[in-house]
């Protein structure tokens, strides 16, 4: 099978512009194509994962990759998929995200193959009045008002430093198809509207023809975004979201969302994917924890996800003692009540839900269930640490700081 056809055959490939030429691009390793990362955080995260992992499947595929850093497009910040403005960031914050993303993208992308580029390097010196007369008059205000990522902001106002968002990005894939020969852009399908405003500027500077495909976006089957948590996103920095967390998180999916995470996420084999289909449901916690070792695998290493592999089989034995567990620091000064506990782990939300879940069973303390929501808990325990487990896939160490 073909690269591009195992990329339908995985569920991967949401929008193309010309398929037909697509297809043969990336099939004869023929595709010069890029994909944008703003960094607008110190951490990429899992909602960047599918790009990242359509770049290995290409790249592995002999396709040329462009990694384009937002060191420019961050001063503005993408309004697709918001429903508010993003956070204002300054340079040093930029460039430091911009360091930190090229560390977590070398475990999918061989740069020695590929090309890096930070679209600072030449929006940032763009004259303003030169730039609007050269690039303005490709851009129909009436079009630009109908596509998505700006229809959804209209309700409650899309400011004009965000209108200049797609003019931006539009430009970026002019820029690099000029100096790189860059012939295809990739992205989110979200993004559809401002890849499609790239492709047209090229076609209207210099009568050629530019492609774009855009990627399913990683939804559960509830139709909500998949990679965050109540603690908030699940990231691809180990100091921001542990190793153990992340394994968790694929291990804790919906049933109805494993085959599916396989086919788009892993490099298993479609065959063995497939043969997985197959398997009965008593099996469904075996297809999870295979989802969450390979991907721990892509994001952390083989060596550290077989460390964590054997963590979380000692925690699902009922082993709540393991160095790997993840940890929540709290601080209180005297003995203190169960319930206030699980509050300021963050394991419940409030006293009632705590004393609910232990009314249901639900709670354990280094191994032992709990009963008694009244249940005080010693200030020299709580400085040593103390393993709870929450129903039967949440654990945590607790410790007082």
């Amino acid at each position: 099978m073909k690269i591009y056809e195992e990329l339908q055959a995985r569920g991967l490939i949401a929008q193309v512009t010309d398929e037909k030429e697509i297809k043969e691009l990336i099939n004869n390793g023929n595709a010069k194509f890029y994909i944008g990362f703003d960094p607008t955080a110190d951490s990429l995260h899992v909602g960047h994962f599918m790009a990242l992992c359509l770049m290995k499947r290409l790249q592995e595929a002999g396709n040329t990759p462009i990694v384009l850093l937002g060191g420019g497009t961050g001063y503005i910040g993408d309004p697709s998929g918001r429903s508010d403005m993003r956070q204002m960031l300054d340079k040093a914050t930029i460039e430091n995200n911009c360091e930190c993303f090229k560390k977590q993208m070398s475990r999918f992308i061989d740069f020695n193959k590929a090309i890096v580029a930070n679209n600072a390097d030449w929006l940032l010196d763009l004259n303003y009045v030169e730039f609007i007369r050269d690039i303005g008059p490709c851009f129909s205000v009436n079009n630009m008002l109908r596509a998505e990522c700006y229809k959804q902001r209209m309700e409650k106002g899309l400011s004009f430093l965000e209108f200049n968002y797609m003019l931006m990005q539009s430009y970026d894939f002019y820029y690099l198809n000029q100096k790189y020969g860059c012939n295809m852009q990739f992205g989110g399908d979200d993004q559809w509207s401002n890849m499609l405003g790239g492709t047209e500027l090229i076609r209207k500077k210099t009568g050629k023809d530019a492609y774009a495909m855009t990627i399913t976006l990683l939804l559960n089957s509830e139709g909500k975004k998949m990679g965050k948590t109540a603690n908030g996103a699940i990231w691809l920095d180990e100091r921001k979201t542990t190793p153990f967390e992340f394994f968790q998180y694929w291990r804790n999916i919906d049933d109805n969302d494993v085959i599916k995470c396989l086919k788009l996420l892993t490099f298993l084999p479609l065959e063995q994917i497939i043969e997985m289909e197959s398997w009965p449901g008593e099996r469904i916690n075996e297809m999870k924890e295979i989802l969450a070792y390979e991907l721990t695998k892509l994001v952390h290493g083989k060596t550290k996800a077989d460390e964590i592999l054997q963590s979380a089989r000692n925690l699902f034995s009922g082993k709540t003692n393991d160095e790997n567990m993840p940890k929540e620091i709290i601080h209180v000064e005297t003995d203190t009540n169960l319930l206030d506990v699980l509050v300021l782990s963050k394991l419940t939300s409030s006293k009632g839900e705590g004393r609910r879940l232990i009314e249901q069973g639900g709670l354990s303390i280094n191994d032992q269930k709990i009963i008694n929501p009244n249940l005080i808990i010693k200030l020299d325990e709580l400085n040593k640490g103390i393993n709870i487990r929450k129903g039967k896939k949440v654990f945590i160490k607790v410790i007082n700081n």
